[in-house]
């Protein structure tokens, strides 16, 4: 039974994570698809770029949402660790290959601190702290992002010491590293905006 409810919730969490919050404000909002504007990536960042602020706050906090949410309910029914474990990859998988949107989605970092928040608050006050230090010290978002994602596995090993959820972020972190391969090759090359710059 409890294989049959993993499986449930991970389905629902898969089509949570689908809703491309970037594309419906764009689409609300009369602005062009994210998916053939600025960088091409249906998130946050190219939709400020294509539709200013508020477009993007309200992108972010959907992307969030979708992966938090799930996570929390099974957190609130109190399901065993490899659920919530499976539930917040599915979320984020659902927001890299979302069914919805031919499988064209993000690149999964706000959906990513979405479910960690849901897991262990400690441990998302760490990957903002990362995320914070990183970005002030070299002015760099993706740089902040990777760093703080690649930490986020140490922070649960300290915070939670449990496997399911270990393995799954790292496996989750490292899907989030190959989607931001043209953001490491800029960084390399010296080619990456900084904050508050205008894209190159």
């Amino acid at each position: 039974m409890s294989f049959i409810i993993t499986v449930i919730a991970m389905i629902i969490a898969y089509l949570i994570g689908s809703v491309s919050s970037a594309i419906i404000v764009c689409r609300l909002m009369n602005l062009p698809d994210p998916r053939s504007q600025g960088s091409k990536n249906p998130g946050a960042t190219n939709v400020l770029r294509i539709g200013g602020k508020k477009a993007a706050i309200i992108t972010l906090l959907g992307d969030t949402l979708k992966g938090f949410l799930p996570v929390l309910i099974v957190v609130l029914l109190d399901l065993n660790s490899m659920t919530i474990a499976a539930v917040a990859f599915a979320a984020f998988l659902g927001h890299l290959y979302p069914i919805f949107f031919k499988f064209e989605g993000g690149k999964g970092v706000a959906t990513a601190i979405g479910t960690l928040i849901a897991v262990s608050w400690p441990v998302s006050l760490c990957w903002f702290a990362t995320w914070g230090i990183v970005a002030a010290l070299f002015r760099y978002s993706s740089l902040a992002s990777l760093t703080a994602s690649v930490a986020a596995p140490f922070y649960i090993a300290y915070f939670t010491a449990d496997i399911n959820l270990i393995v799954v972020y790292i496996i989750m972190m490292m899907l989030l590293i190959i989607r931001h391969r043209s953001n490491i090759q800029k960084l390399m090359n010296g080619q990456e905006s900084k904050i508050g710059e205008k894209k190159k």
